[in-house]
């Protein structure tokens, strides 16, 4: 790609970014007072977080099994109120070791 090119999509890109988040501020003037939208605004970065790695973790592996293997157990330690680091170990070995499983099946 050309190095003009690319300075321009970069342009482009930074100034829709700095829009999406400048234009709420100048629209907005006065504090949201509805209780649904503010709940709304306030899960909307979890959703869209949610929505963006859950598909990455289903299909990170060979096949679709293993990533649900590992999600499963990812959420069964997460409910339990485990610490993000075992949450996320526990994932990747029972990921790991269903991928293993299913190769020497």
């Amino acid at each position: 790609m050309p190095t003009d090119k690319f300075f321009i999509y970069l342009a482009v890109m930074a100034g829709v970014t700095y829009l999406i988040r400048a234009l709420p501020f100048a629209l907005c003037k006065n504090k949201v007072k509805n209780k649904f939208i503010k709940s709304f605004l306030y899960y909307v970065p979890y959703a869209v977080l949610a929505a963006m790695t859950f598909p990455a973790v289903i299909y990170s592996t060979d096949g679709i099994i293993p990533g649900i293997a590992g999600a499963a157990a990812g959420f069964f330690f997460a409910y339990k109120r485990k610490s993000l680091l075992m949450v996320a170990v526990v994932s990747c070995m029972a990921a790991f070791m269903v991928q293993m499983l299913c190769m020497l099946l």
